[in-house]
Parts: structure tokens; sequence; C-alpha cells
């Protein structure tokens, strides 16, 4: 059985660093290792237990560095390994977990394994990525599609055969058919975990195998879409079931063997991102269960536009009666979507009242929960002209879909200074817009009516009730639009009760149910009866029972 240090990332709360958007150093426009070192601080007073670092290793960065060329160093923009190392040791030092991304469905063209890959259909490593030979025709192998647009295939004259890809044309997938690629990847995990990190995210986690035969993905029914929650109505992506480019049985043994190599050390976790449509709870439910594969999961279902009682109730039972016993990872935000606080507020004015109540939220769920960085100073999205662009996602459908480029902006750390405080070189490599700078963390930070603020005291009142971390949750039905559940552990049982309309409203308790004292939640907005509890618009409440 795992011990209670071994189980950290049980209840965890991870903060996601965007590297090149976090803090420069070096005065080139980007963000670098040792600017997360120097604001590692920052993250600790957040008072969460392990940050996310999206990729930092050596690539062209024509995705931002999800096209790995080398899964075993540091891309010179973003430092060494040194710096890492540095970087590793400050937030150990100060109590938080050091989780990377692992991009190993495909990597980037420029990898030595494909330059090797491509040369001839007899070298050692032909086999390597998914090569297929055309149809008479002369066309794609299949109808595949690339979720960046366009066939999944692309046309090698070397090999005079197609190689297969999910995103860019310039990031091949790899042949995880092959045992000699799951060994090679396998190593360079190990690279990591010998060097001490703590954990893994996955990126795109069941898009490791496709199908053997090559089949072509069937039609979607009328009505429903995959496209994901980026460009759903943009991407024909979307209007395929994809059963047979991804989500395959085999990546199930993959998964046993990543898990015991993470076994052989102690106290390291993974969290697999899955994108899969209808389907991401069975095989989130899959890739979790059991003890022998992945330690959690996320989906993308609270990553979308409903910030409502009856979405989220609907999401966390759907997984709690799907996912019988796994594990799940929270989050409203990402690098890949629109900032929740654009998402799910009406009006400018509501933002900082949405980015409290959404902290609140996520704070009492049952799970895990991952914050995106910006997200604790209340940043909505930012307003971008197209040729500020750098995501290839939103160059390719632009203007009906916008990109990501809206979310990655630098991390406004100081008023006053150029872009922020994020560098001191005359062009950011993304603008920071004069909104963020408002909303710089300096100015938050003895603010006590501050996003900031609220995020640093919701996050330590998680910590002081353990029954928030891991205890069972029950739904409450309730006569209006209300979001209402119970939280309990060792005899500790709280009720939470979150108003998520903009109208003021009244919760009837059940009967029997006998209220104690209330809890000092931070931003408890009502009133608590002997019969009922009054909540303002956009408000919560919480008390012990």
């Amino acid at each position: 059985m795992a011990t209670k240090a071994a189980d950290w990332w049980r209840g965890a709360v991870i903060y996601q660093v965007y590297p090149r958007s976090f803090q420069d150093t070096n005065s080139d426009g980007l963000g670098d290792l040792k600017g997360i070192t120097r604001r590692l601080s920052h993250i600790a007073d957040l008072g969460v237990d392990a940050i996310w670092l999206s990729p930092f290793f050596k690539s062209p960065m024509a995705d931002m560095g999800y096209d790995v060329s080398d899964y075993c160093d540091v891309d010179p923009i973003f430092g060494t390994l040194d710096d890492f190392d540095e970087m590793m040791v400050t937030a150990h030092s100060l109590g938080i977990k050091v989780i990377i991304d692992q991009v190993i469905s495909h990597t980037s063209d420029q990898h030595p394994w494909f330059i090797e890959s491509r040369l001839s259909r007899t070298d050692p490593k032909a086999d390597w990525y998914v090569w297929a030979d055309p149809k008479p025709d002369g066309t794609a192998p299949n109808n595949w599609l690339s979720i960046f647009g366009g066939p999944g295939w692309e046309w090698d004259g070397v090999r005079r055969q197609y190689y297969q890809h999910n995103f860019l044309t310039s990031q091949p997938d790899l042949n995880f058919h092959n045992e000699d690629v799951q060994d090679a990847v396998l190593k360079t995990v190990k690279f990591w975990l010998d060097r001490g990190v703590d954990g893994f995210r996955l990126d795109t986690v069941n898009y490791y195998f496709c199908d053997k035969q090559l089949r072509d993905n069937p039609p979607h029914e009328p009505g429903v879409s995959d496209g994901g929650l980026d460009a759903p109505d943009t991407n024909p992506y979307g209007m395929q079931n994809h059963l047979y480019d991804k989500t395959r049985p085999e990546n199930l043994d993959f998964l046993r063997r990543l898990r015991a190599l993470l076994d052989r050390y102690e106290g390291r976790a993974t969290v697999g991102e899955v994108g899969d449509g209808a389907r991401s709870l069975k095989t989130v439910a899959a890739y979790t269960t059991g003890g022998d594969k992945l330690h959690m999961c996320y989906t993308f279902d609270l990553l979308g536009p409903d910030f409502t009682a009856a979405h989220i109730r609907n999401c966390v039972e759907s997984f709690q009666k799907t996912v019988v016993d796994g594990w799940v990872c929270w989050a409203f935000s990402n690098h890949d979507v629109k900032r929740h606080v654009s998402r799910f507020a009406k009006t400018e004015e509501e933002c900082p009242v949405i980015a409290k109540l959404a902290i609140s939220v996520l704070a009492a769920l049952r799970g895990s929960i991952c914050l995106y960085q910006g997200e604790e100073l209340g940043l909505a999205e930012a307003e971008l002209a197209f040729e500020d662009l750098r995501d290839p996602y939103g160059i390719r459908f632009w203007p009906a879909f916008k990109g990501r480029d809206g979310c990655r902006t630098p991390m406004p750390w100081e008023t006053g200074k150029a872009h922020a405080g994020f560098t001191s070189a005359e062009k950011s490599w993304l603008p920071v817009p004069y909104e963020h700078a408002a909303l710089s963390a300096d100015t938050q930070i003895a603010d006590t009516n501050s996003v900031l603020t609220h995020y640093r005291r919701t996050l330590d009142f998680r910590k002081r009730y353990p029954t928030l971390v891991d205890g069972d949750m029950e739904f409450i039905d309730t006569n209006q639009d209300l979001l209402a559940f119970t939280r309990g552990k060792d005899g500790e049982k709280l009720l939470f009760v979150f108003n998520l309309t903009r109208e003021a409203a009244e919760f009837r308790l059940p009967a029997g149910m006998m209220l104690g004292k209330p809890v000092d939640m931070p931003g408890t907005g009502g009133s608590i009866g002997r019969e009922s509890i009054q909540l303002g618009a956009l408000s919560a409440i919480c008390s012990r029972i």
C-alpha cells in the first residue's frame, strides 16, 4: 500500500507554468528556467503542492515546444540542464513538487529518430514512425485527419511513403507497436526520474497507438462532434468518430510498463491528458483503475463555456459513476483553451467575482485540481491582432478560430514597468495587454479584496480541512439552480452551497439536516437560518453539519 507521502498527488493543487510566458531573465523576450526559479516564491505563497512545467526541451518550436527534437536536454531559449536542476532544488526547498510535460505520442521531424527513420525502408529505425504506402491513386492511406487541419498524413519523397501526424506535418507520430520505440521512450522518462522530477503530465496520452490495419474512421452521427473545446465548430476533425487513430486498447499495456518504471521510484506520479470526446470518462476509467497504470487523468469536461450547477454536477457525478477507483484532476483553464474568466463572465465587471467564485468551487471538489498561471490574478483572455499570433493552430483557422495565444500571453508582475515586468527586452514574444498590466501581481499582494488574496486564502482553507483533499462527496437536490453538496471524512462533514446565477436564491435544508457553526470559507456571501440558507448572486456558503 502506498504511504501517505507517496500519495501526495491525491487531492494535490498543481500550478501550471507555461515557461515562455512566465518570466524572462536574459532580455530576449522569452521566459526561461531562471525566470521560473526567480518567481517560485509567488507560487509557494499561493499554497500549491506542485508545479507542472509545459515543455522546455530542445525543439524547433513549430508548436511552441510540443514538437520535441531531444527529450533529454533543455532548449537554449529556456537555459540549460543546470538551470533546470537549480530550479528544481529551489522548488523542493519551498515544498513544491515538480511535474514536467512528456510529449511522447510524436516528435519533431528534426528529432534524430525521425531523420534516421526517413532515410530508407530498411534502416534500423525504419519502423519507428507510422509509415504507410499510398493508395493506388497516390492519395493518403486512409481518411484520418489532423487536429491542426487537413489530412493526418504527409508524403515523404525520400521513402516514397506517407507518415502519420495528428498535429502539424512537422510532428510525425511514433509507432508504439514497435517495442524498441517503447523502450527508447521509457529511457527518456528514466532520465528525468533519475534527475529527481516528481512526476509527469502526459500530453495526448490516448494518442500513443493507432490501428495496425489503418482502417478508416467512420463519420459521427449527425449532430455529434468530437472536435474538442478549442475549435469545435471550425475544425472538420470533429466530424469523425476517432475509433482507429487514437484510444486503442494496446495503450493499456504500455501504460502498465510506464507505471512499473515509476513504481521503482518513491513518490512519483502521472497525470494524463485525455481528449476523447464523449468517450473521455470511459478512457479515464480504463487508464486509472487498478493501480497499475496512471495515477490520475484530466479531461476537458470543465474547460468549456458552461459554469452552471447542472453542468458541474453532471461532470462530477458522471465521473463518480464511470470511474470507480480512479482519480481525477479538475481544471477550469490551461494553455489550450480560452481563459475561464472570459468563458464564464457575462460582463467585464463580473470578471473578478467569477474568478473568486470559480476557485471556491474548484477547491471544494473531490479530486486534485490544476491552476493555470495568471488565473490567480483574474486574467481574462487577451485580444490579439492577427499579426501578433504565434500559434499555428490559430493562424491556420483564422478568423473563425483565433488560436491559443490569447491565454498564453506573459504574466504581469509589476505595474508601471515595460511589459509589466515580464521582460526588459524591447519586444516580448507576445504582447502584454494593458488590461493585464493593471492586474499585475504586485498591485494585488497588499489588496485584501484582490483575486490573488482570495486564491491564497481559498487554497489555505482547502488545506485546513482534510475532508476537502480526499473526503467523500454527495450532491443534494435543490429547489433552485444551486450547486449543493457535502464533503465528509473521519466524522467531519461540510455542506457547500454555490449560487452560480445572477439572482439571489434560497436553499431549503433537506429534512433532518441540522447545521452546525458556519465555516470560515473565504468569500462567503449569504446567511444561514434554521431551515434555509440565503445566498446572493454569484456567491457561496459553507457550514458544518
